[in-house]
Formats: structure tokens, C-alpha cells, sequence
């Protein structure tokens, strides 16, 4: 095992590698800009190293400085976390090459699998099945004509480099694909520097399905299970689980052995997630394999009992894999919300300020992925995921109603956060009975915050209000500006349950 690893990553996900690592006996370094020198993975790692300004351009994309701060520490291994360098080939080939381990794939597999033309090409010669499209960038718009006109509209235009929704377009008729495949140019070049696009069929109603793969370097090759991760908008996951209730044991069995086949065939080793669409019918299609550490990693964890990033960690130090295919079965029912720094009912706005107070939800199967603490600035240099809330239970029936009371009982003064919007999705029947795909949420959304208050919340929100006022009036502020502490802030039920929280803050009773 290595003495010292480098994170190459910053927030919640800095702070999990270094947990795996303490866990080791691994001693970690942490690097951080000039916004996050307060920031709590700084002070949780045994060294921190400045790398730029605020701005991640000037900072954690800056790969020449993250292996030279490397070096200057001794650290042996660079993890990169995900996003940022996570799935960069060049930066994965630049720590080999001045000798330090990378902590992930080969960069010759992202590379493979980093572009999603070039994974849908590998895809189709190893026999995996992959939604109907083209297997290399479009050229033009007539080309796009000719090829949407074979498949039939609806059509999806996808950007080559990248995911995230960055790129991508839904195309219900001829007359708007030029002007469509135009801006997913545009917008692909300004997010991944490669304004490549590619078309596919648009299947209605699927639900997002990825599977867990896990790989050592003496080619062992493993399938973890499913993450059903259809609760998006705009193309970016909100909510994850494990299982999903759309996947029987028989097609588990099928979707794991087609991701290690992929896998294999790209010539895999580390921590890698496959994903697909799963249709109505119980089809289900390869879209593409994120080459790097999932952010909803956790709730594979818990229903395996596996630590991914450890796993990453010795895999990469060259030990094997200990278990068998048959040995790994779901246990439970786990749930992730991504506790963001957003307000739901101002379309999902950034949220930028100090947190003024944090209390954390606890209680048997809750955890909390967090980057953050009392104090922390938030501001819009990085992305608006500050933590990760997950919990587990024995059935997906337990599992909602124990994410729906932590999440009641998670309170983030300062900032407006999505943890109001978390609360009405487990609420909604439809979410209860499972009946999501990657659609659900566009078309729901509206009637989610619409729910109308509850009457005993507006009882109790009046009247801790009015003893606040009345006990503070101007010496203390709780917040002015979070989660409708002030009573005409914000107008959900939920922001009722804030005033209810804020009275046992200052030690009241309701």
C-alpha cells in the first residue's frame, strides 16, 4: 500500500478519499485554491498545497501543477476524484509518465471509453447493445437530415466529449435540427473544448440504469449491481438508488455480464460505471462508461458492503480482488439526494453566501458525504453539490420514509439549498411506487412544488417566528436569507418546517 496520496479534487469527495485513506494508515495531501484555503478536506488532510487562483481553470485543471505538488510532497498516487481531471487521458498518462500512480483506469481505457462515438464503436464490435445512431461525429447539418430521417424523429444530439447534459439537444422535428445540432456544438466546444456531435434515436420514457464494475490488474472483472439513476433534470441526476425496482434478478444477471464485457473489452482496471437506458419493454441499451469514481458510489456501498475507494486505492497498489461474481447480491435498499446550493422554486437558481449554522441528520442507516461545515463560503466558482445525504434500509419502502426524516431533520442556515425539493419528492406517490424514467421529474416538477402548506407547520412557523423576532429583534441574526427563516422569504409548507428547526435551534419549544 502506498505511504501518501495525493487528491486531486476538492469538497465532499476530497474528504471521502482521504477518509479511505486514513482508514489504510495512507497519509493524504490535499491541494486547494485560494477560495477553498478554509476549507474543511484542507484541514482534514496531513498536508495541503496552494495551486491558484479561485477560478478551476487557474487551479484544479492546472494538471502541471497538481503532479508537481506531487512531487514536492513525495505522494506516491494521485486520486483525482471525479469531474475536474477525473476523465482526462493526457493528465492520466502525464502522472504515469513522471512516475507517479494514477488511481483509476489506464489512460489508454479512457481513452477508449472517454469519447462516447468511440465507445459506442467499441460497444457494437464486442456485442453490446447500443441505442440505433452514428458511430462518428456528425459533419453538418444535411448529414444530421439524412441519418435522423432513417431513425425517425424524435432524435438526441449528444456531445462526443462529454456528459452532464452539456451538448445535448432533443430534436421532435426536421426544421429544428440545424439549429439544434448548431448549439450543441457551441455548447460542447465551451464545456469539453470539442464541439464533436453525434445523433442517436430517442427512446420515450426510459429509466436511467447504470452498473457498478470493479476491475483488478489480473484481470478479474466484477459487476456490482445496478443504480437506478432516473430522477433528473436537465440531464443532471438529482436522486440515486440501489436497487432499482425495475430490475429483475435475470436481467441484473444480463445487464452485469454485458458492462464487464464492455469493461474487458476496453481493457479496464479500477472503479467504472456502465450506463444504460431501460425501456418499457425491458430492453436495455449501452450509452456510455464513465471511466472514474461515480458521485452515487455510496449507495452501491451500502447495499455490497464493498468500499469502492479503498478498492481503488489497493487495486491500484496491485493487490486482487477477493470476491467472486456469486458472492455479490444487493442487500437492502439505499437512496442518495444531492444536497445542492440551489432554490428549487426559483428554477433551480445557484445559492451563493456563508452557511450560518449546519446541523447534521443521524439515526441507524444515515450518512452524510459532506464538504462543508458551519462558516463555509459558497460561491459560484464550483459546482452547487455541497453533500451527499444517504441512507439505508431494508426495503425501498423504509429506505424513502428514513431519507424523507433525515432530510427533516438536516438544517442548512445561510443558503437556500434543495432540501425542501428532496423532501416533496419523497412525498410524491409516483416516487414511492417507483414509477420514474428520465422524463418523470421534467413532468412532475410543477405539481412537486406546488403541494400546498400544511396548516399545523404554518401554526408552528407563526408562532416560532414571532418569538424569535420578539427575543432577537436585531441582536442576533439566525438567517435572513436561508430556507425561509424570514416568514415571507419563501412560501412552501417546507419552509414552515425551517421556522419549526430554527425555534429548537435557539432552544425553544413548539
Amino acid at each position: 500500500m502506498f505511504n501518501k496520496v495525493l487528491i486531486a479534487n476538492r469538497g465532499e469527495i476530497a474528504q471521502r478519499v482521504i477518509r479511505a485513506c486514513q482508514e489504510l494508515g495512507v497519509k493524504t495531501v490535499a491541494v486547494y485554491s485560494e477560495a477553498d484555503v478554509r476549507a474543511p478536506h484542507v484541514r482534514e488532510a496531513d498536508e495541503a498545497v496552494l495551486i491558484g487562483p479561485p477560478p478551476s481553470s487557474e487551479s484544479y485543471l492546472r494538471g502541471e501543477k497538481i503532479i508537481e505538488a506531487a512531487k514536492m510532497t513525495n505522494a506516491e498516487a494521485i486520486h483525482p476524484g471525479y469531474g475536474f481531471l477525473s476523465e482526462r487521458e493526457w493528465f492520466a498518462r502525464a502522472v504515469r509518465d513522471a512516475g507517479i500512480v494514477w488511481i483509476g483506469p489506464p489512460a489508454e481505457a479512457i481513452a477508449a471509453m472517454g469519447s462516447k462515438t468511440s465507445a459506442r464503436t467499441l460497444a457494437v464490435a464486442n456485442g453490446v447493445p447500443v441505442v440505433p445512431g452514428t458511430t462518428e461525429p456528425l459533419e453538418n447539418a444535411e448529414e444530421a437530415e439524412k441519418i435522423a430521417k432513417k431513425f425517425g424523429y424524435p432524435v438526441l444530439l449528444k456531445a462526443a466529449a462529454g456528459g452532464g447534459g452539456k451538448g445535448m439537444r432533443v430534436v421532435s422535428a426536421q426544421k429544428d435540427l440545424a439549429s439544434a445540432l448548431e448549439a450543441a456544438r457551441r455548447e460542447a466546444k465551451n464545456a469539453f473544448g470539442d464541439d464533436a456531435v453525434y445523433l442517436e434515436k430517442f427512446v420515450t420514457r426510459p429509466r436511467h440504469v447504470e452498473i457498478q464494475v470493479l476491475a483488478d490488474s489480473h484481470g478479474n472483472v466484477l459487476s456490482l449491481g445496478e443504480r437506478e439513476c432516473s430522477v433528473q433534470r436537465r440531464h443532471q441526476k438529482m436522486i440515486e438508488e440501489a436497487p432499482s425496482v425495475a430490475v429483475t434478478p435475470e436481467l441484473r444477471r444480463k445487464m452485469g455480464e454485458t458492462a464487464v464485457r464492455a469493461a474487458r473489452a476496453a481493457g479496464y482496471v479500477n472503479a467504472g460505471t456502465c450506463e444504460f437506458l431501460l425501456d418499457q419493454s425491458g430492453d436495455f441499451y449501452f450509452l456510455e462508461m464513465n471511466t472514474r469514481l461515480q458521485v452515487e458510489h455510496p449507495v452501491t456501498e451500502l447495499v455490497t458492503g464493498i468500499d469502492l475507494v479503498q478498492w481503488q486505492l489497493r487495486i491500484a497498489a496491485g493487490e486482487m480482488l477477493p470476491f467472486r461474481q456469486e458472492d455479490i447480491a444487493p442487500q437492502g435498499w439505499a437512496i442518495e439526494c444531492r444536497i445542492t446550493s440551489e432554490e428549487a422554486s426559483n428554477n433551480f437558481l445557484p445559492s451563493t453566501g456563508r452557511i450560518e449554522y449546519l446541523h447534521l441528520p443521524s439515526g441507524p442507516g444515515v450518512r452524510w458525504d459532506g464538504g462543508v461545515e458551519s462558516g463555509s463560503e459558497i460561491g459560484l466558482y464550483y459546482d452547487p453539490m455541497l453533500a451527499k445525504l444517504i441512507v439505508w434500509g431494508v426495503d425501498r419502502e423504509q429506505a424513502v420514509t428514513r431519507m424523507r426524516r433525515a432530510l427533516v431533520d438536516l438544517i442548512i442556515l445561510g443558503i437556500e439549498t434543495s432540501r425542501d425539493f428532496h423532501i416533496r419528492v419523497m412525498d410524491d406517490d409516483e416516487f414511492r411506487r417507483g414509477a420514474i424514467d428520465i422524463q418523470w421529474l421534467e413532468r412532475r416538477l410543477a405539481s412537486i412544488l406546488e403541494r400546498p402548506p400544511n396548516e399545523e407547520s404554518a401554526r408552528v412557523a407563526a408562532i416560532a417566528g414571532a418569538l424569535l423576532a420578539e427575543r432577537d429583534r436585531g441582536a442576533r441574526v439566525v438567517s435572513t436569507t436561508s430556507n425561509g427563516v424570514t416568514p415571507t422569504a419563501r412560501r412552501s409548507d417546507l419552509a414552515l418546517d425551517t421556522w419549526k428547526q430554527a425555534a429548537r435551534v435557539e432552544g425553544l419549544r413548539d
